[in-house]
């Protein structure tokens, strides 16, 4: 039915929209499906009651979440949302004469039964007429049905102080809204220092163009009772030229305000630019975490970098993804990929990029021993291979569970947390380190 073409013949007085003009409007986005929507519009409006129609919010909009500030007050609010369609025309049009035209011929009847894909009719002798495919008709109705509107609507009924032209603060939330931040990090030939380029992806799926609004992008953690649905569809992708944003701190969370206006077309993602910062100091650490049971894994490269002014940062970041490339002298190539999570200036951030290829690790129990009915000791070996044409430095963790006691160990270890201790290993070139672990459990 999507692809009929509906004539309807209206013989209808349209809304009649109080006089209003949109001075103003500021939308703050968080990245928890949430955007609030605050607009100043101006309205001419008579002393005492009146009743004015607001077009062009949200179709999205959480109508309990709607505040209004005037010279005045709000007697009554309603929300429309019954919006035009093919099918609610039809729904309010059973057991009312329709006519169904084709090239071939015109069918006039009584409406009984419509669905997404078919439709009943009663004809003038009596007879039903049952037709599972309508691609071929066009559809005339006498009028409008009263009740759809063509687009989302709130209706006030307002008390206003005074008549004439005044201001009126209309303020909402609406699901539908979203950002996040996406990095784009390119290391240098030494994996000594990095370049580090970030953007801002804002999706507008709310039902509603914001024309030359002030946009405010707030990241952190916030609470929220039962979340509306989140919407995936957008039609479009924008990037922005490079507008400054400016950050600072909010209650428990960080707005970044852009510095000037732009307009967010409804399913559009908008890209702007988040800062550009260079020779970042990094360092690349390998890291095998190794199990309880003891197995064979990978060894696996990990970045470190501190969030700080002195190493050209410092800045709150928002969570996001972060694409890792490094240059292999003439073009770059793509490494891994990582989520950075909503870090502070001062902070270690700690990227995995992959598995080593010329790395190694085999894991084994070699003894287990039980000492009484409740001491056993565990030998454990961790075999670590360097295939690679340099010598390296590979962490080991490795996990102990609850109530342990390291016997002996070949190598220093330092205590991680109550469950894990770490070695710092070096493995020269084409050699191989093992470490033998004896640890002794106490069942309590």
């Amino acid at each position: 039915m999507k692809n009929l073409i509906i004539i309807i013949i209206v013989s209808l007085v349209t809304l009649l929209n109080a006089q209003e003009k949109i001075k103003n409007v500021y939308v703050t986005i968080y990245n928890s499906d949430l955007g609030v929507v605050r607009e100043i519009r101006e309205f001419d409006l008579p002393k005492d009651v009146s009743e004015v129609k607001v077009t062009g919010v949200a179709e999205r909009i959480d109508p309990t979440s709607v505040h209004i500030n005037f010279e005045g007050n709000v007697i009554e609010q309603n929300y429309q949302y019954d919006l035009i369609s093919l099918f609610k025309i039809l729904q309010k049009y059973i057991d009312n004469d329709i006519d169904l035209i084709s090239d071939k011929e015109l069918i006039s009847g009584k409406l009984l039964s419509v669905s997404s894909n078919s439709i009943v009719i009663q004809k003038k002798d009596g007879g039903l007429l049952l037709l599972p495919d309508l691609n071929k008709y066009h559809i005339s109705v006498k009028s409008l049905p009263k009740g759809l509107i063509t687009k989302p609507t709130l209706i006030w009924t307002l008390n206003s102080n005074k008549q004439g032209k005044q201001d009126v603060e209309l303020s909402y939330q609406t699901s539908g809204m979203n950002w996040h931040a996406e990095y784009v990090a390119v290391l240098d030939k030494d994996d000594k220092q990095m370049d580090l380029n970030s953007w801002v992806s804002i999706e507008n799926n709310s039902g509603a163009t914001y024309e030359n609004a002030i946009l405010k992008l707030v990241a952190g953690d916030i609470n929220r009772i039962q979340p509306m649905p989140k919407s995936v569809e957008y039609d479009m992708m924008e990037r922005a030229a490079a507008p400054m944003i400016s950050e600072k701190e909010f209650f428990e969370y960080h707005i970044y305000n852009l510095q000037k206006p732009t307009t967010i077309n409804n399913n559009e993602i908008k890209q702007i630019s988040l800062f550009e910062a260079s020779k970042i100091n990094i360092q690349k650490k390998y890291i095998y975490k190794s199990s309880i049971y003891g197995n064979s894994q990978d060894i696996s490269v990990y970045i470190d970098f501190i969030n700080s002014k002195n190493n050209q940062l410092g800045i709150p970041l928002p969570s996001g993804k972060i694409r890792l490339n490094k240059s292999d002298g003439s073009s770059i190539e793509f490494i891994g990929e990582d989520i950075i999570n909503h870090t502070p200036k001062d902070e270690k951030i700690t990227l995995k990029a992959g598995n080593s290829f010329d790395l190694k690790a085999e894991e084994s129990t070699k003894e287990q021993k039980r000492i009484s009915s409740n001491v056993m000791e565990n030998t454990y070996e961790i075999k670590l291979r360097n295939h690679k044409n340099e010598d390296v430095i590979i962490q080991v963790e490795k996990f102990l569970g609850t109530n342990w006691e390291v016997i002996s160990s070949n190598f220093k270890y330092d205590k991680k947390d109550g469950s894990t201790i770490t070695f710092q290993i070096p493995v020269k070139k084409d050699k191989e380190e093992i470490i033998n672990l004896k640890v002794r459990y106490i069942n309590q």
